[in-house]
């Protein structure tokens, strides 16, 4: 009974290890993206979200469906790299809920003239070997 109860243990150690390490490489990505965005780059922040017309973008004024609409919108509101000003994310929350889906809850700041702020909610699904944004709820 006592090695079936070391072996569970082991599994779980190793299978908690491995979710740890997806989780890593998603905060990773998003480093990147704020990288992306504080260099002006709005495309290379982009990278990271599905380029599906099914993409979820969630809001203050609704829901946007589509990877070039979210784009599309996002280049609207921030025409320059002044405008766009610093990002810094903030994780409050970090949890893979499967092999192939992670969830995100933290907080987002722009620095510049007027500073911003508020909430995200991201939803990461590993699509074809890669992480990606499917759904974002930000407020």
């Amino acid at each position: 009974m006592q090695k079936l109860i070391l072996s569970f243990l082991v599994f779980v150690s190793l299978l908690s290890k491995a979710q740890n390490k997806q989780v890593n490489i998603v905060l990773g990505l998003m480093s990147i993206q704020e990288t992306a965005w504080n260099n002006g780059d709005l495309k290379g922040f982009m990278e990271h979200y599905w380029k599906s017309d099914s993409l979820k973008f969630i809001g203050s004024k609704g829901i946007t469906y589509g990877w070039q609409k979210t784009l599309d919108n996002y280049l609207k509101s921030y025409p320059t790299k002044e405008a766009m000003g610093v990002l810094k994310f903030t994780i409050i929350e970090a949890s893979q809920l499967s092999k192939e889906s992670i969830y995100i809850i933290g907080k987002w700041q722009l620095t510049k003239e007027k500073p911003v702020g508020g909430h995200f909610t991201l939803l990461w699904k590993k699509i074809n070997g890669k992480w990606v944004i499917v759904a974002d709820h930000t407020s």
